[in-house]
């Protein structure tokens, strides 16, 4: 396990990620060769992380600080989606006006920890740590030169509002949303995502593939790559479209791996099913396999672990550690790998430049 001391120490450490995870964003900066350190205060996405040989520190990250880590020189955040998805109850956006409210107040430099304290789930308040961080970095004279966040798509008027803080600290700031089939991700989900940069302009990824549309063909438009089907992802499932969202949520049927919005979701899967649009699940069962039924019910779908992992881009075997509702928790709240890959390349496009030489 690596402690907070020794991270701090640590010279490799060029990138904080801030809420960890199970790895997401972890994953691309090391396949870029970005040494980076998440914080990450859930103990199985810690475990999973540990067993990936991701350098985690075990924590709350509102108990640290970017003296903490005085050779980063990055920043990321994804910070907890649930208080502002459109599937959870939705204190997040209740609270929007009080969030920007209190971003504001951060930056005219006030303590906001006991308004933040009246929230009434107190995951709302994170979103604004990216923020915090960022400040504190400038006014220790180390700011970042690089910020990444993403969030569910109703968090961007957070980040719009972020934008123009950082804005008049010195960094030219782009946010916008991105979906994640235009990446080549296998899922239709909308991220929203801000990158600010201190000494060049911001930029967001071009997309690589195609967006998905119901009304056009996988091969639209040909300057771009083809999206990835759910079926080419998995070997089952639908096959003249990407995967719904994966969704953190379960149901009587197991985790509900479609997009936010439950049975309404889990209906647009059987349509697909039931027009012929589809491959069936026909791995054995056993240890490393679920079948697309449970309980002898064979029109009940169902997605493993494994296959949600898949959805998400992780790289095959990644180790999910914990029980298998905190699996489906990990894989569900996580940057797809692919998408965050592309979000560093194209951020800090000059940084991986003069590494290569190119």
């Amino acid at each position: 396990m690596t402690t907070m001391k020794g991270a701090a120490r640590d010279a490799r450490v060029e990138i904080v990620d801030l809420f960890g995870g199970s790895g997401g964003w972890d994953l691309a900066a090391q396949r870029l060769g970005l040494p980076v350190i998440g914080i990450e205060a859930d103990h199985a996405a810690c475990e999973t992380r540990r067993a990936a040989g991701l350098d985690t520190v075990e924590g709350d990250v509102r108990a640290y600080r970017p003296a903490d880590f005085p050779t980063a020189t990055d920043l990321i955040g994804s910070p907890p989606c649930q208080p502002y998805s459109i599937g959870g109850k939705g204190a997040g956006r209740r609270a929007l006006d009080a969030v920007l409210h209190f971003a504001g107040q951060l930056s005219a430099r006030r303590d906001i920890r006991a308004g933040l304290a009246t929230l009434d789930d107190e995951r709302t308040s994170l979103v604004l740590e990216p923020l915090r961080w960022t400040l504190e970095a400038l006014d220790d004279g180390r700011p970042y030169r690089t910020v990444m966040l993403e969030q569910v798509q109703s968090v961007l008027p957070v980040w719009e509002a972020m934008a123009a803080i950082l804005r008049a600290e010195g960094y030219t700031v782009v946010t916008g949303r991105r979906n994640a089939e235009e990446y080549g991700v296998p899922q239709t989900r909308v991220h929203a995502v801000l990158v600010a940069r201190r000494r060049d302009e911001a930029a967001l990824p071009a997309p690589t593939h195609s967006r998905y549309s119901r009304i056009t063909s996988q091969d639209g438009n040909r300057d771009l790559l083809p999206w990835v089907s759910m079926a080419e992802a998995l070997g089952w499932g639908m096959t003249r479209r990407p995967g719904l969202t994966v969704a953190v949520g379960t149901g009587a049927g197991g985790p509900d791996p479609s997009c936010v919005g439950g049975s309404g979701s889990r209906v647009a899967l059987y349509r697909e099913r039931d027009a012929g649009r589809w491959i069936t699940d026909t791995r054995p069962v056993g240890a490393d396999a679920v079948p697309s039924y449970r309980g002898g019910r064979k029109d009940m779908i169902r997605v493993s672990v494994a296959d949600a992992a898949a959805l998400q881009t992780f790289p095959p075997g990644h180790p999910f550690r914990g029980t298998r509702t905190k699996q489906y928790e990990q894989v569900g709240n996580a940057m797809p790998p692919v998408l965050a890959e592309a979000v560093i390349r194209r951020a800090m496009a000059a940084e991986l430049s003069a590494r290569t030489g190119a």
